[in-house]
């Protein structure tokens, strides 16, 4: 039976057994200059990290030193495929992604998804191939900035001192009200008008086997 992955509106998740909860849970505080103070963010998107960006923020951070900075996209290969992914993502790494077949929940009214149990050593991987280290910024995007505080708190108990996350995400928040209720329409990379394609790049896209 597929190890299951459920989300709660605060962001957290059922990890698979190389994950530990507590270290998935673990909120601390890191001693860092930040963009946006924590009071301001969203209890549901407030990560363990302290280290907030909006989507604009994200891009300025990105553009200014290419080469010293690590943008990764978070979001399941399903997203990334279907909606497109910001062009100046370094990578996509799924924190979560849907397991080999995938699981109805009636209750939740959504597929299910499985922890990534190679998340931190793939990133890892690639800040070692783009001759960084745990030092330099690592920004995560996801759709709207609750995957990408939980995924950078978990690289904070990593040794990850920069590990920033996405506030407003790909795609934003949902508008409210009026005619746009229900819809993402509210802040958020796209909404931002930041570049991003739907043709994926080979050298970007995740291809391992959860």
């Amino acid at each position: 039976m597929t190890q299951r992955v459920e989300f709660h509106p605060q962001g957290r998740w059922l990890p698979a057994p190389s994950l530990t909860l507590a270290a998935l849970l673990l909120v601390f505080a890191v001693s860092s200059a930040l963009a946006i103070e924590p009071a301001q963010v969203p209890d549901d998107k407030r990560s363990a990290t302290g280290l907030h960006l909006t989507a604009v923020e994200a891009a300025a951070m990105k553009r200014a030193d290419p080469a010293k900075v690590l943008l990764i996209d978070v979001r399941t290969r399903a997203e990334a495929m279907l909606l497109g992914m910001p062009t100046l993502a370094d990578h996509l790494v799924p924190v979560l992604d849907f397991p080999a077949k995938w699981e109805w929940s009636p209750d939740q009214g959504e597929y299910l998804q499985q922890a990534n149990p190679r998340f931190v050593q793939d990133v890892e991987k690639r800040l070692a191939a783009a001759g960084l280290t745990k030092n330099d910024p690592v920004i995560l995007i996801c759709r709207s900035g609750i995957r990408s505080n939980s995924a950078a708190g978990l690289l904070s108990l990593y040794g990850f001192k920069k590990a920033y996350t996405v506030i407003d995400g790909y795609e934003g928040d949902e508008a409210k009200t009026g005619p746009q209720a229900g819809q993402r329409t509210v802040n958020g990379w796209k909404n931002a008008k930041l570049p991003w394609t739907y043709k994926l790049d080979t050298a970007k896209v995740y291809t391992e086997a959860l």
